[in-house]
């Protein structure tokens, strides 16, 4: 049989752990007691008895990098100016432009891009009104003096035989109150008097004698009208004369452009 009493009091028995766990409780109370209330509370260590197990991390713990030391600012020469006078220092206290400021200088400036660019389109027309105006008046020098070469032999001839014909011939080569001036004095004085002495007038424009071109310059030459001066040579014959006359006659004649073409509209004898 097993002794039930020993059994009772052996070390693993009931009583004697919670004996052993009431005997622990009191050292742990002692032990707070006996130290002063400004120490430290016991480390965990001492809380808990058993082994103390030094964690490692991985590697060993590194002492923290010591911050690297700023190189002291050289001191600033005598001779060099500390900051220049003209740089302002940026800061937040200083004003900056606003929206409402600036655009004042925007419509000023657009206006001034808008008036240069309204002066260079003018200066454009203008100068390509120029240039069309003189190409038309270049043109029309040439056109000119051909029509006052062209005229001139039939303006300034006639045969008493064919008045009529002649005079209409004439006519279609002036225009204007010139015309009707002509019509007068061929009707009024030249037509009678031609009859009466058979007169005969041929005018031919003076050529150099080589076969050169005749002898015509243009005075003056616009796109609508010019002035062009010729050397002319009249041959007349009649019964008031022996033989033939020749008149050497210089004319100036200013033609205008009409629909038609140029047109003789005045005849002056120098």
């Amino acid at each position: 049989m097993v002794n039930t009493t020993s059994r009772g009091r052996g070390a693993g028995s009931p009583a004697r752990r919670t004996m052993t766990a009431a005997a622990r409780a009191a050292a742990k109370r002692t032990r707070r007691v006996e130290h002063p209330a400004n120490e430290a509370p016991p480390r965990a260590e001492e809380r808990y008895s058993g082994r103390t197990v030094v964690i490692d991390a991985p590697g060993g713990w590194d002492d923290p990098p010591e911050p690297a030391s700023e190189p002291a600012p050289e001191p600033a020469l005598a001779s060099e100016p500390a900051s220049e006078p003209d740089q302002v220092p940026e800061s937040e206290d200083v004003p900056k432009e606003s929206p409402s400021v600036r655009r004042p200088w925007r419509r000023l400036l657009t206006m001034a891009l808008c008036v240069v660019l309204v002066g260079g389109l003018v200066a454009l027309v203008v100068l390509g009104w120029q240039y069309r105006e003189g190409r038309r008046a270049e043109q029309a020098r040439g056109e000119a003096l051909a029509a006052a070469r062209k005229a001139a032999p039939v303006v300034l001839s006639y045969d008493y035989r064919h008045l009529d014909r002649d005079f209409a011939r004439a006519r279609t080569h002036l225009t204007g109150a010139f015309r009707d001036e002509y019509r007068r004095t061929t009707t009024t004085v030249v037509g009678p008097t031609a009859r009466k002495y058979h007169g005969v007038v041929k005018a031919t424009v003076t050529a150099p004698a080589d076969g050169g071109r005749p002898a015509a310059s243009v005075v003056s030459a616009g796109p609508d009208k010019a002035v062009i001066l010729l050397f002319v040579n009249q041959v007349t014959t009649s019964t008031r004369v022996t033989g033939a006359r020749v008149d050497l006659n210089r004319v100036r004649m200013t033609l205008t452009r009409t629909s038609e073409g140029w047109k003789v509209s005045a005849v002056d004898a120098l």
